[in-house]
């Protein structure tokens, strides 16, 4: 018998003729979020199985296990040869460590069988019920309740020659492998939003990269540090994040320096936009993401939205957040731990210049006018050739 963690994943299974790319992507996944912890990670019929690890680190693999995506729970387990006799034994002695650790022999309980092994004598409802009764007529206290137990006891009898046996359960985030749906370029800046839109794309399996765009000195390196720390709460989840930023302080200057107040915010997307295009071009990254919530600020009305989509020529938008309740969106980045690093008060470059009245409804042509006051495309160019990479792991 020994000490085994147990993975179980859920949309996988759906996936037919493909699954055995996606099973591979995942627990490739797996090994690299364990790779600075000694354990072992192999692939079962319909599960993962870490084994050879320390009682120290058990805590350590399971936070960094229930972060990746594709994986729907885990549980802490005893591996023992499938066999009737040894099963009926080693769950009597589960029991005796549950009474002897709750200190009472009064509690409701039941038993659930899991059979892949189908040359396994017992149907799973039948060695369910034989269970339970075996342990009802040692511990004549306990009683059965199949609906709220307050103990339930699994039994997995799996078709690799081994059973686990097993009580705890703890949800993972569930999603798909990360870098099995293409690569995403996110658009983070500093606020509550735009983490909480790429750690959704990332759960359906976008490989995430971020650019950011900064206006030195007009933005602290506060600033950037704060949204470095974000990509590095995300990459717990998404693993490495490669960070475009992007010198914007030019782009900004001129823009306040030329073109009528009311558009700056605007033009100052449609810059951000074309960039990031740029960007997915030159680096084969299939899509942009964004945290815009409709309606939420003056910069994502429909009208607003539209202009700055006729920016871009090649690759799409997607706006995981649009329809959220800013509640809702508050919750999940609470979830994900980056909501405290969110709200510090370091300015981003969208708020400096900022006008009084900022159009909502802009005119695409109108838009265009401003825009021909500009050195549109030098300026795109000089913000390309200075963008600095940074990686988070």
């Amino acid at each position: 018998m020994r000490k085994v963690i147990l993975l179980r994943y859920g949309e996988i299974h759906l996936k037919g003729r493909n699954r055995s790319f996606f099973e591979k992507l995942l627990i490739d996944n797996i090994n690299n979020s364990l790779k600075d912890i000694k354990c072992k990670v192999k692939r079962i019929s319909g599960r993962y199985l870490i084994t050879d690890f320390e009682d120290k680190d058990y805590n350590k693999i399971t936070d960094k296990v229930r972060k990746i995506f594709g994986l729907t729970s885990l549980s802490c387990a005893w591996e023992i040869e499938t066999n009737q006799a040894e099963i009926e034994k080693q769950s009597l002695l589960f029991f005796d460590h549950i009474i002897k650790t709750i200190k009472s022999d009064e509690f409701t309980f039941k038993v659930s069988v899991k059979r892949s092994d189908k040359n396994f004598p017992f149907h799973s409802d039948k060695f369910s019920a034989h269970l339970g009764g075996i342990v009802l007529e040692k511990y004549k206290k306990l009683k059965v309740n199949l609906s709220k137990p307050e103990i339930e006891f699994t039994v997995e009898i799996r078709d690799n020659g081994f059973t686990y046996i097993l009580m705890e359960k703890i949800n993972c985030v569930g999603g798909m492998p990360v870098g099995s749906a293409g690569q995403g370029l996110l658009m983070l800046s500093g606020g509550i939003d735009s983490p909480v839109a790429g750690y959704l794309m990332a759960k359906r399996g976008l490989t995430l990269n971020a650019v950011h765009f900064f206006s030195f000195p007009y933005t602290s390196m506060q600033a950037k540090d704060k949204v470095i720390k974000l990509a590095q709460l995300l990459s717990d989840y998404a693993g490495n994040i490669r960070i475009f930023m992007v010198p914007f302080t030019k782009i900004q200057e001129q823009i306040h320096t030329k073109c009528d107040d009311k558009y700056m915010i605007t033009i100052m997307r449609r810059f951000m936009f074309k960039i990031a295009e740029n960007i997915c071009e030159k680096y084969n990254i299939n899509a942009i993401i964004t945290g815009e919530n409709l309606g939420q600020v003056a910069s994502q009305t429909i009208e607003s939205i539209t202009v700055f989509n006729s920016i871009l020529s090649n690759v799409p938008v997607l706006r995981p957040v649009i329809s959220f309740d800013k509640s809702e969106i508050i919750q999940i980045a609470k979830n994900i731990n980056t909501y405290e690093t969110s709200i510090l008060p370091y300015e981003d470059c969208c708020t400096i210049f900022l006008p009084q009245n900022p159009i909502i409804k802009p005119n695409i042509e109108k838009v265009k006018k401003q825009e021909s006051k500009l050195e549109f495309n030098a300026l795109i160019e000089n913000a390309m050739e200075n963008i600095d990479i940074i990686h988070t792991k």
